[in-house]
Order: structure tokens, then C-alpha cells, then sequence
């Protein structure tokens, strides 16, 4: 692969305007090429003859010609004047910048180099400008890290001996033999703005320049040599009068107090202050650990992908440096890479130093001294798809082949939609199991939008806030979609033999609780305690189905509302999910035979159920309105009950024909539609932009065909209206009412899938204009600021 399509695919996804432009330079390098080689054509034939003639010359006019080098003597390059001067300066908003000045400007061709260096400059500026103000926020989180860990290791102390009686002598001492040996790691070694020469291998995984990992041995000597340098910085007349004794540091301190629980909830509505007094227990110690844990994790990759950032834009400045002596041949490469090694960003190893000292600390206090533990979650390793997953998935894939296949047959032959029994059948079965074919679409369409995501590089892990190294790709979740389909249609094929037994005049009991069997097959797996199947994500779904239930109890964030939208596109669903309940608690499913419909609670019930995905998203939206202070929520919300009372409205004129109902359905459907379409076009995706660069678009845009962006709105708009069926009341000869009802719930879920990808390559934007790439964690303790100030 060439230099430039790995450079791309290493880039943080959300800094890429801020990495070097390759491509640009690239092109402004072949202008050059391309003035040389019309410069160097070949003469006309009576040039030639001149120059033929001329160099019988040669000898006798060796004084005015460049002086000749012996082949085993080359000239000496240093003696030659230098083409480029690199220097300092100060740019208009008083940050320091570099600049260089091309010394051969006179030559044929040289406004070309001086327009080369001018941009080059521009961009190593820009370069650098990015990493020194990202560096600024690295050393203040680290100071900030260093605050909590004092805090937490003296409540550690405090809720370990809680009996113990501290003095002066003995604090110093603690302090000297274990806040030393964990907080110091982590403070600056270097003042700030120090440029030391870099002495350690920037490498990455890819791109393969050398190796970041370290023998056994190596680690023991950085080990030694850590700590005696702890022990001559932390002496305790050093730390007398500059860093509080370990239990003082108590009572600076009060516990953050997130609300991200119920009781927190409450207790924010109530007007409860924010900070608690800090409880000396071992479940107060246990949430601290916890979150400094992921505050920790989240720190060290921020320092990684800085690290990634630095050594991918110094390469990327080598590379190009070396096609310009290629094409040249100045020598002017080495010049410009010796400023580029000085400077902040190739020149500085504190990251790399701050990583190992991040390591250090939490192989000590949050891996129980276990470097490989503490490596394995610090860097963790993605999923890769093996050949099994590939395999097993492609193995599945035929079999829904050959069972769709044998379905087919099946009704062909033994004429089963003409049967007596038909009618029956699809008013209990099919609405059972239905809801497995509602569940699998959704998961194909859900499968499609990652591999999607993918290919136009969104996020989709760090938006969703996936734990690094366990979000499911494309394969897997086909996989899990394609084994749920096959125990459906095996289930589908048993249940069509609708013949009744001629003894008994019944169904068999057992084929007809298939359906049931495998529901609870799939909640147990999904309620599973065990680490199989993917475990990491099934917790991440239920937690954020439990969210969504809670609410608006829970802090909404960004998976939570998503998943929430989902099901509401998942109505018919969770109205099969009640027929289970009805039909197999009251109904009698031996004679195929049940009161459902007829049953004034279950009627009831079917309003309720229609109606939760929208209140949850209604209470989600007020929850966030109280938050944020943000009206967009509120407006947010207006839609969704608007929604609820069309979606109540279209049920009840299903159950109950009449012209009211009908009326009132049409006038809240219509407006609950338009104004549902353009929030998703223009809140959602950030569309139908009149003065935008690309009409009726966006400023930015991941497709490069602009096409599909007009036919997903043309989709958007037109799936919008799937509900008019419920309204007209279509029929069609071949098809029962419960298969139309099946196909518009399926169309709707088909929008949802397109509205998915569109919907988080507008976050993914969002995100990339503000250079936001990590996850905001929030920390446990709470410095009061006033008494640091006093001290």
C-alpha cells in the first residue's frame, strides 16, 4: 500500500483537518516535476549538432566549465551553499510559527519552490499549532489526575485503617513511600515548553519504523531507575509545605455527585447540592477506583493518539521532503527535517514519558502490580473476524437459502394458502412469529450501516461509547441475525403442517409452543450472566434498554435516545410481543384458538404499547430540556406527542371505523409526518442547506456521490407515508391483513436503517469540527478551589 492511502487510514478520524495535507503537497511536487521535464526536452536536431561540436571543446575549456569530480572522490556537500534557510518567527495572533526561505528563488522555475515551501510551512505550522495546544490540555488533565490520585490513595488509607492514628512523622512517611512512588509518575519530569531531544522510536502499529514494546529486562532497569528517581524528588523535606499530608487531603476535597441515578435524579430536582461529603466505606472507595479506573483508560489513549498524530505528520513531512530531493536534487531534506526534530512536535518525548509513567500507575493501583493485565487494558486488542466467524456466517447464510427454498415448496405443493385452516394460522402463528423476522431485519439493516460507517470512516464506536476493543463489526452481528433466522424458519416449517391430529381433533401441544421456546431461548441468552456471546455488548444494550425504560431518571445520552428511536420504529414488534403474552397466558393454543382481539384489555393494551417508545423518547427530550436549557429538545418533544396521539389515533380507527376517527387520524398523522421528515432531513442529518457549498447538502459531506444524499430524503419522505395504509386501508386479494401489516412495519424498519447512517455521519461531522475524540469522563473528587488559593 502507498505511503499516502495508509497515511489516510491512520489518521484519527476526527482530526483529520488537522493532519498534514500529503495530497496537496504531493500535487504541488509534481508541478515542479513537470516544469523540469518540459525544461529538459529534447533539443531540435541543429542544437544537437551544436552541442556535438562543442564538447570537442571540452579539454581546452575546462575553466569555464563546473569544476569535475574524480567517481571514488564526490564533492564535498557540505562546502555547497545551502538552497533553503529555516527560522523562527512570530505570526500575527503572537504564536510562534516557522518559516523558510528559499535561497535559489532567481533560478528558471524557482517561484514554483517558493510557492512549495510557503504551503509547506503553512502546513507544519498548522501541524504544530495542533499539537502544542493539544499538549497544553494533556499536562493540565495530568496535573488534574495527579490531584485525584493524592486524594484517592488517602482515602484508601482512611478506609483501610480507619482506627489508625496519624502523625505528622508517620504522614510524612506514607507519603514518601506510596503517594511518591504513584502520583510523581505522573507529574512532569520537564518544564513546560522544554525541547528535548528525542531519543525514543515513534512508531505505530502499521506503518512499520521500529518497535514500541519492551523486553522484560528493559522494564526491570526502567523500573529501578524510576524509583530512585522517586526517592531523591520525594524526599520529605521537599515535600514539607508543598504537598498536603495524605489524610489532610480530605478535607479539600468533596465527591463529585453526576446525575446518572435515579436517587441523583431526585435528588438534582430537589435542589440537593451537587458535592457530598465524602463517606470512609469501602463502596465509596469501590466508585472512586472505578472511575478513575476509565478516567485512567481514557487519558491513555488520548496519549496514544497524540503520540500516533505526532509520528504520522513528522513521517509524512520525510516522505515529502525526500520526493523534493528526488525531483530536484538540492539536498534541502535534511535542513528542513533538523527544524522539524527541534520543534514541539518531532522534537518532544513527553507523551511518551507521560505514557510510561501512566503505565507505571496503573499497573500499580488498578492492575494489582500485573503488567501484562494492566497492558491488556490499556491497549486493547480489536476483534479481528476470524475465518470461523466468516465460515460459520457464509454456512448460515445457505441454510436460510435452502430453508426459504423448502418454505416455498412446502406452500406450492400442499396448496396451504388455499386451506381451510389458512385464516387461522395467520391470526395466531404469524403474529408470533413475525416478530423474529422484525428482529433479524432490523439486525441486517443495523449490520449494513456499520460496514457502511466503515468504508466512509465514522466513528461509530466512540459515538456509541463502545468499551475499546469489544464493538461487534459487520460479520458478527450478520452472524448472530443469520442464526436467529434459521431457528425461525426451522420453527415456521414445523408449524405449517396445519393438519389437525384425526384421534385427538387437536394441534400437537409441542409444535405449537416452538415459537415460545425460542423466545425465551433468546431472552435467557440475551439475560446470560456467563462471558459467551458476546457478552461486553449484550450488558452495553440491556444497560441502555434499562435507560430508556427509567426514563427520564437516567442521564440521556446519545446511545440511549438512539436506541430508543429504534423501537420506535419497532411498534408491530412489541405488539407481537404482547399477542406471546395473550396468546399463550389466556388464549388456547392446543386448538389454535384465542379471544385477543375481542378482549377489551388487550385493545387497551395496544394503545399503551404503541405509545412507549414515544414516551420514552417525550421524557428524554424533557430530561434534556431541564439539563441543557436547550429549547431544540423541547420542540423535540412536541414532535414526539404529537406522534403519540396520531399513532393512537390510526389504532383506534383500525378497531373502530367511523368518520371522526378517521378524520382525527388523517389531520395527526399528516402533521406528526411533515413535521417527523424535516427534523430528520435538517435536525438529524443536517440537510436541505440553501446556502450551503453543496445545494441543498451539506458543507461537509463523506459520500462523494451526492446522488445518494437526494435519494435517501426522496426514501425519507416517501417511507414517512408507509402509515397511509393503515388509513386507506389497502387490500390486496393475495395478501392477508397481518402479511401487509408485516411488510409496512418492515418498511419502516428499512427507513430506520437509512436514517441510522445518516444520523451518525452528521455526529461524526459535528464531532470532526470540533476536534472532539475522547469521551469526557467525569472525575470523583472536587478540589475547593478557594482553600488551593489560600495555600
Amino acid at each position: 500500500m502507498k505511503f499516502g492511502k495508509e497515511y489516510k487510514s491512520q489518521m484519527v478520524p476526527e482530526w483529520e483537518e488537522a493532519y498534514t495535507d500529503y495530497n496537496y503537497l504531493k500535487a504541488l511536487l509534481k508541478e515542479i516535476q513537470r516544469f523540469k521535464h518540459s525544461r529538459n526536452k529534447k533539443p531540435s536536431s541543429s542544437s544537437a549538432m551544436l552541442k556535438r561540436k562543442l564538447t570537442l571543446y571540452r579539454a581546452f575549456s575546462g575553466l569555464t566549465q563546473r569544476p569535475y569530480y574524480h567517481p571514488l572522490t564526490p564533492p564535498d556537500i557540505e562546502a555547497q551553499q545551502e538552497p533553503i534557510a529555516v527560522h523562527l518567527c512570530a505570526s500575527s495572533a503572537g504564536d510562534d510559527c516557522y518559516q523558510t526561505t528559499f535561497l535559489m528563488a532567481s533560478e528558471e522555475g524557482g517561484e514554483y519552490e517558493v510557492v512549495f515551501f510557503k504551503r509547506l510551512d503553512d502546513e507544519f505550522n498548522k501541524v504544530e499549532k495542533f499539537y502544542r495546544t493539544k499538549m497544553e490540555e494533556v499536562m493540565k488533565e495530568a496535573a488534574m489526575l495527579n490531584k485525584q490520585m493524592d486524594a484517592f490513595i488517602a482515602l484508601r488509607m482512611k478506609v483501610e485503617n480507619p482506627d489508625l492514628k496519624f502523625d505528622r512523622s508517620v504522614e510524612m512517611a506514607l507519603l514518601a513511600s506510596h503517594v511518591a512512588s504513584s502520583t510523581s509518575l505522573l507529574s512532569a519530569s520537564t518544564p513546560r515548553g522544554a525541547k528535548i531531544k528525542r531519543n525514543v522510536s515513534m512508531v505505530m502499529e502499521k506503518i512499520e519504523e521500529g518497535s514500541t514494546h519492551h523486553d522484560q529486562s528493559e522494564d526491570e532497569e526502567d523500573d529501578k531507575k524510576q524509583e530512585v528517581e522517586v526517592q531523591k524528588q520525594n524526599k520529605p523535606k521537599n515535600l514539607f509545605g508543598t504537598r498536603p499530608t495524605p489524610l489532610e487531603v480530605l478535607n479539600h476535597v468533596q465527591l463529585n455527585n453526576t446525575f446518572e441515578t435515579p436517587r441523583s435524579t431526585i435528588k438534582g430536582v430537589l435542589n440537593h447540592p451537587e458535592n457530598a461529603e465524602i463517606s470512609f466505606n469501602m463502596k465509596t472507595l469501590k466508585k472512586v477506583e472505578d472511575q478513575l479506573h476509565r478516567s485512567f483508560i481514557e487519558f491513555y489513549r488520548k496519549l496514544r493518539l497524540l503520540k500516533s498524530y505526532s509520528f504520522l505528520n513528522v513521517l509524512a513531512f520525510s516522505k515529502i521532503m525526500k520526493k523534493y530531493d528526488k525531483i530536484t536534487s538540492r539536498g534541502a531534506g535534511k535542513s528542513y527535517m533538523k527544524m522539524v526534530d527541534d520543534s514541539n512536535l518531532g522534537g518532544s518525548d513527553e507523551v511518551t514519558k507521560l505514557m510510561d509513567r501512566v503505565e507505571k500507575t496503573f499497573t500499580k493501583h488498578f492492575a494489582n502490580s500485573n503488567r501484562s493485565k494492566a497492558m491488556s487494558i490499556l491497549r486493547p486488542k480489536a476483534k479481528r473476524d476470524t475465518h470461523r466467524v466468516t465460515f460459520t456466517m457464509g454456512f448460515l447464510a445457505g441454510c436460510i437459502a435452502s430453508l426459504v427454498l423448502a418454505l416455498i415448496l412446502i406452500i406450492r405443493t400442499r396448496n396451504i394458502m388455499d386451506h381451510e385452516e389458512t385464516t387461522k394460522y395467520m391470526e395466531t402463528l404469524f403474529p408470533l412469529q413475525s416478530l423474529f423476522g422484525f428482529v433479524v431485519l432490523h439486525m441486517v439493516v443495523y449490520a449494513a450501516d456499520i460496514y457502511f460507517w466503515k468504508r466512509y470512516r465514522v466513528n461509530y464506536s466512540f459515538i456509541f461509547g463502545f468499551k475499546q476493543g469489544t464493538e461487534l463489526g459487520h460479520n458478527r452481528v450478520l452472524l448472530l441475525s443469520f442464526g436467529l433466522a434459521v431457528l425461525a424458519l426451522v420453527g415456521v416449517i414445523v408449524n405449517l403442517d396445519m393438519q389437525m391430529d384425526p384421534e385427538t381433533k387437536d394441534y400437537t401441544a409441542l409444535t405449537e409452543l416452538i415459537p415460545l421456546i425460542l423466545l425465551l431461548s433468546v431472552v435467557a441468552i440475551l439475560l446470560c450472566p456467563f462471558n459467551i456471546i458476546y457478552r461486553s455488548s449484550r450488558v452495553f444494550f440491556l444497560t441502555c434498554l434499562f435507560h430508556c425504560i427509567c426514563a427520564p431518571l437516567y442521564k440521556v445520552t446519545l446511545p440511549d435516545f438512539v436506541l430508543a428511536d429504534q423501537f420506535t420504529s419497532q411498534v408491530q414488534a412489541l405488539r407481537s410481543f404482547e399477542f406471546y403474552i395473550c396468546y399463550y397466558g389466556w388464549g388456547d393454543f392446543r386448538q389454535r384458538k384465542n379471544t385477543c382481539n375481542s378482549s377489551s384489555i388487550f385493545q387497551t393494551f395496544k394503545f399503551i404499547v404503541a405509545a412507549i417508545p414515544y414516551w420514552s423518547r417525550f421524557l428524554q427530550c424533557l430530561r434534556r430540556l431541564f439539563e441543557e436549557k436547550d429549547p431544540m429538545q423541547g420542540y423535540n418533544g412536541l414532535k414526539y406527542l404529537v406522534t403519540i396521539v396520531a399513532v393512537c389515533l390510526r389504532t383506534a380507527y383500525s378497531i373502530n371505523d367511523g368518520v371522526g376517527w378517521e378524520v382525527l387520524a388523517w389531520i395527526f398523522s399528516i402533521s406528526a409526518a411533515v413535521v417527523s421528515t424535516y427534523w430528520d432531513l435538517v435536525i438529524d442529518w443536517g440537510l436541505l442547506q440553501r446556502h450551503s457549498k453543496n445545494r441543498w447538502l451539506r458543507d461537509k459531506l463523506l459520500i462523494p456521490h451526492k446522488t445518494i444524499y437526494f435519494v435517501a430524503m426522496a426514501l425519507n419522505v416517501l417511507l414517512r407515508f408507509a402509515w397511509l395504509q393503515t388509513v386507506l386501508n389497502f387490500k390486496f386479494s393475495s395478501l392477508h391483513d397481518q402479511a401487509m401489516i408485516s411488510i409496512v412495519a418492515s418498511l419502516e424498519i428499512i427507513r430506520r436503517g437509512i436514517w441510522n447512517f445518516f444520523r451518525l455521519e452528521n455526529e461524526h461531522l459535528n464531532n470532526v469540527g470540533k476536534y472532539r475524540a475522547f469521551k469526557s469522563v467525569p472525575l470523583p473528587f472536587n478540589y475547593d478551589e478557594d482553600e488551593d488559593k489560600d495555600d
